[in-house]
């Protein structure tokens, strides 16, 4: 379908002029901060996994919204997101070593969650770490290491490209959207207007956007760059998790439903965050 390749390509322009904003140093930070990394570890991929497992357990959930609750919660961080994130004022260092960290460890930890809801599911699941690497390598780690080097090599060049790559990625991002939304809108909206269903995917995103929170460690904007991704997760890998393990469930609308109100959320969290701490506008923020 051309939309998807165009989302595609979308995603690896807007990740390629992210790499051409970083360092090295800044994408490998949350490795040289070992109590970080825990807290980020222990909010994404193991609360926010949990809540959603234990919702789907206690309701009579539909299978679509609860498959998509579930594969969203163990996915790593979707490999747009540092764009929000440092328009929050999030420091660079965090969001880029979060964003690497978070991929590279996702190689181990989805197929180990996919296993264990498997047995406490009582189904048969599977979703190898080749899977997984091949998904974050391509959508995260390739864009952002290359972007990388030819920062490097060509600082000056990277920079004047970066905003130019990004507005063109966002583009075609929202051409390749806007389609695909129309096509799915009605299923999405079916499951909108079912205020039940609307009320367990926000308390879901809400518990990791509060987990995240509590758990980014003293720096505020620590706290909004883990909140926001705790609740924001890869829909690629979610994607691909469910159609390896439930092939005859329509779950697009649902995942795409999660996505929505996630972005919602996360945003009115920002805002408030902002407003809280008597800021004003932010630009993207640099690495300290």
């Amino acid at each position: 379908m051309l939309c998807v390749l165009v989302m595609k390509l979308s995603v690896l322009l807007l990740v390629f002029a992210l790499g051409l904003q970083a360092t090295v140093s800044q994408a490998t930070y949350l490795f040289r901060q070992p109590a970080r990394l825990l807290r980020a570890f222990v909010a994404m991929a193991v609360v926010v996994p949990l809540v959603a497992a234990g919702t789907a357990l206690l309701l009579n959930l539909p299978r679509p919204i609860e498959l998509a609750m579930i594969a969203m919660s163990i996915s790593p961080v979707p490999p747009i997101l540092p764009r929000k994130q440092l328009q929050q004022g999030a420091r660079a260092d965090y969001v880029y070593g979060l964003l690497i960290a978070a991929a590279l460890l996702s190689i181990v930890v989805v197929p180990f969650a996919v296993w264990m809801l498997g047995l406490v599911f009582h189904r048969e699941t599977h979703f190898g770490p080749l899977e997984v690497a091949k998904i974050v390598g391509l959508t995260v780690v390739a864009p952002v290491a290359l972007g990388i080097l030819v920062r490097r090599q060509l600082p000056a060049q990277a920079e004047r490209a970066a905003p130019l790559l990004m507005r063109l990625g966002t583009g075609l991002m929202l051409a390749a959207l806007l389609p695909i939304l129309v096509m799915v809108w009605p299923a999405i909206w079916s499951l909108l207007s079912r205020g039940t269903l609307l009320a367990v995917v926000a308390v879901l995103i809400l518990t990791a956007i509060a987990t995240g929170h509590l758990l980014g460690g003293p720096n505020r904007e620590d706290r909004v760059a883990l909140a926001i991704a705790s609740a924001m997760r890869h829909p690629g890998v979610a994607l691909a998790i469910l159609k390896e393990n439930a092939p005859n469930d329509k779950v697009l609308p649902a995942v795409l439903l999660y996505v929505l109100v996630a972005t919602v959320l996360t945003g009115v969290y920002a805002a408030v965050r902002k407003r809280m701490a008597g800021e004003g506008p932010v630009a993207s923020a640099g690495g300290t």
